[in-house]
């Protein structure tokens, strides 16, 4: 068993660097191929990760959609779709939200060790929920992860998890599609928040893929160690 699962981090972006605009509709960055490609990539994993904001914004379903990947799933012992994992250091989640409603597969809420019991009575049968200390770290999430079996995780936002992980060096692979529009809205918002991070100028990550998708670009990245 790993001493924590391989992060592979995916995020749209829009030329300036948001990943939504400030409407209350969510902002479509990518396009249907680059849909289809993520899908691909969350077939091949066992967990998928998202911040409560994202699920709060968002309501999405977080399932592999292609009947076809679902079925390989199964065929190799494995559910038809990740482990569906979220953080939450408030505890303001809705147990009937569209993630944790749909799909036949454990669901796990990370939150605080204050906020653990009253939000394990509110979620009841729709999530474990799990306490990790005075605030959540993401090397507890990914500790706690590689116990339960999971050897790949595939985080998908928003800004707030992507700074987590991504200022902790916790990322392995870093997947990143541009649109080719601006959003040029301060209040939106963008794909990491200020913190310090280990890939600098002076840590400049390696580029192992550059892919045109349509009217979009994949950018494939390796963290150098």
């Amino acid at each position: 068993m790993t001493s924590r699962p391989y992060v592979v981090l995916s995020v749209a972006a829009s030329l300036d660097g948001y990943i939504d605009d400030a409407t209350p509709e969510r902002l479509l960055l990518s396009n249907d191929e680059d849909f289809d490609r993520v899908d691909s990539v969350r077939a091949d994993v066992d967990a998928i990760l998202v911040g409560a904001s994202t699920i709060r914004a968002d309501n999405p379903r977080l399932m592999v959609r292609s009947e076809e990947r679902r079925a390989k799933r199964l065929a190799d012992g494995r559910p038809e779709t990740p482990v569906k994992v979220t953080v939450t250091a408030s505890g303001d989640i809705d147990p009937e939200a569209k993630f944790f409603a749909t799909g036949d597969i454990d669901k796990i809420v990370y939150t605080t060790a204050a906020a653990a019991p009253a939000l394990s009575d509110r979620m009841g049968p729709a999530a474990s929920v799990v306490g990790l200390g005075d605030s959540v770290d993401p090397a507890g999430v990914l500790a706690d992860l590689a116990a339960r079996g999971v050897e790949r995780l595939m985080v998908e936002g928003g800004g707030t998890i992507h700074t987590m992980f991504l200022s902790a060096g916790l990322v392995d692979e870093l997947h990143v599609v541009f649109a080719p529009f601006f959003v040029g809205d301060e209040s939106a918002p963008r794909f990491v928040n200020p913190s310090g991070f280990p890939q600098d100028s002076k840590h400049r990550m390696a580029l192992v893929e550059t892919r045109a998708i349509g009217d979009c670009v994949l950018l494939r990245y390796i963290p150098r160690r």
